[in-house]
């Protein structure tokens, strides 16, 4: 199991993580949501063992990450912007890795070869943004890494590769038992292959649930009334917005949606109808309650 424990890290006066603490189950995509500059990028490298962090830990298997190359040969870290030497290709990085990695696979890295439209032995740092990515991942898998960071890992891919790439690590998770943590903005494709979520603001944990969990917690009801309405009708709900179009109403509430659907077909609606939720309503719903909303950012 990955735990981060109490992590502070600071660069200058700036708190780019303060205090930050959750579990990862092992096994799991854990998608790592928040806003810009939330400390997304750098709790990944804490992980990863590639920052220091300045309080507290990140360990796997209650054993620190940092300075210990036994844990570091099980974690991959590709960053949202890759890092290659002039030279590198993808040939002659698999030669390193497979020194680097105990559980590095040729036979995976043959398979992936065939998969990817790249030349192994071009250039990395003439390919694109998109195929570089691409080569970055190549390797990664090839590894079998029990833990896998992934920094934007969707930006610049076209929607095929984007495709091959969650099959590929849902793969990894159902034959190696890995865990996958991938941070992004792009809370669609997260939608897709996470099954846990992490939402992180000014350094700090927001929310650590399920990703069906999460979405269980909050709902969204379209509901008409034949008569006007006020806000002060929905006092013994946990109303988060409320959105008027004409006579409809769109409420984001949190809460039981047993209790919420009830006291609302109590009020006897004209229509009413219970939504599911996207990633991307639970973040903006989130967000608003830590002050994070349009309406406060353009004050």
């Amino acid at each position: 199991m990955l735990e981060i424990k109490n992590i502070t890290k600071k660069f200058g006066d700036k708190v780019a993580l303060n205090g930050l603490s959750f579990k990862i189950p092992d096994g799991s995509v854990f998608g790592l949501i928040g806003s810009n500059g939330s400390g997304k990028s750098t709790l990944l490298r804490v992980i990863s063992g590639v920052y220091e962090p300045d309080g507290g830990s990140a360990e796997i298997d209650g054993v620190p990450t940092y300075e210990n190359p036994a844990v570091k040969s099980q974690c991959f870290f590709i960053s949202d912007f890759p890092y290659f030497y002039n030279n590198s290709t993808v040939a002659n990085l698999s030669v390193l890795y497979k020194s680097l990695y105990p559980t590095w696979s040729d036979d995976k890295f043959r398979r992936l070869a065939c998969m990817f439209p790249i030349g192994i032995n071009d250039r990395i740092i003439n390919m694109s943004k998109g195929m570089q990515r691409q080569a970055a991942l190549m390797l990664a898998l090839s590894t079998t890494p029990k833990y896998l960071m992934l920094d934007e890992i969707f930006d610049g891919l076209d929607p095929v590769v984007r495709q091959l790439i969650k099959k590929l690590l849902v793969e990894l998770v159902t034959e190696n038992n890995s865990t996958i943590i991938i941070a992004s903005h792009n809370l669609r494709e997260l939608e897709d292959v996470c099954d846990h979520i992490g939402l992180i603001h000014l350094g700090g944990i927001v929310l650590e649930k399920e990703l069906d969990e999460a979405k269980l917690g909050i709902h969204r009801v379209q509901i008409v009334f034949d008569k006007e309405i006020g806000e002060g009708a929905f006092s013994e709900l946990n109303v988060v917005k409320i959105q008027r179009q004409g006579k409809l109403l769109n409420l984001t509430i949190k809460g039981d949606g047993e209790y919420i659907e009830k006291y609302l077909r109590d009020m006897n609606p004209v229509y009413m109808e219970m939504l599911p939720l996207t990633l991307e309503e639970v973040f903006i719903s989130e967000m608003e309650v830590v002050g994070y909303d349009i309406d406060n950012i353009i004050k």
